[in-house]
């Protein structure tokens, strides 16, 4: 089955994408509909992994959302962009450290084009700068259907990760492709995607 593309150009609320992915997961399992990759936007929202600790919460004052994704809590907030999927390891390798791979390829991929050279981290995952992490990686397998996704940093306000301690981290080795190169990258979303999909395909 071919992977379906989405794109968003409006911002999209967590709970309604979380809504509309956990329907499609559904949907695969019972091969009803196609695996997607789907890109996207939140508004400002904070999202708190299976393993987030209360005390990585700064300021009390702001709302978590609990997910079921792997991972501690992190922010979503306009100018990052979400790659979200729902792909089938059953018709793939039965393995989710390559799909894992395959996610950290892609950014690094990505990146590339905007000349940051980028890495993964043995210890720690997501696609670092030097010591600085400009993308995060969250997922969820059922019944060997992976989802969830992960987030790179582009043009977005950095200030907000100031409320948490963003997957364990200080503010300060947070960063964005704005922040490393001063450019705000515009119209990549269909590239994005064609990187992932080739680098998904290749499971």
């Amino acid at each position: 089955m071919s992977i379906e593309i989405i794109i968003s150009k409006k911002r999209v609320s967590y709970k309604k994408a979380m809504l509309f992915m956990n329907k499609r997961v559904e949907e695969v399992k019972s091969g009803k509909n196609k695996e997607f990759i789907w890109i996207l936007e939140h508004p400002t929202t904070y999202t708190a992994g299976v393993s987030f600790n209360k005390k990585e919460i700064l300021d009390k004052k702001i709302k978590i959302i609990k997910t079921n994704r792997g991972g501690k809590i992190t922010l979503h907030n306009p100018n990052q962009k979400i790659i979200y999927f729902v792909i089938d390891l059953n018709t793939r390798k039965k393995d989710i450290r390559k799909l894992i791979n395959a996610i950290e390829k892609s950014i690094i991929q990505f990146l590339k084009i905007y000349k940051i050279n980028a890495k993964k981290d043995k210890k720690n995952i997501g696609i670092w700068v030097k010591n600085k992490k400009i993308a995060a990686i969250g997922l969820r397998v059922s019944r060997w259907i992976a989802f969830h996704g992960c987030s790179i940093n582009i043009s977005n306000n950095l200030n907000q990760y100031l409320s948490i301690i963003p997957c364990g981290l200080d503010n300060k080795k947070i960063t964005s492709i704005n922040k490393e190169k001063s450019i705000k990258p515009k119209n990549f979303d269909q590239k994005l995607a064609n990187i992932f999909i080739k680098n998904i395909n290749s499971i």
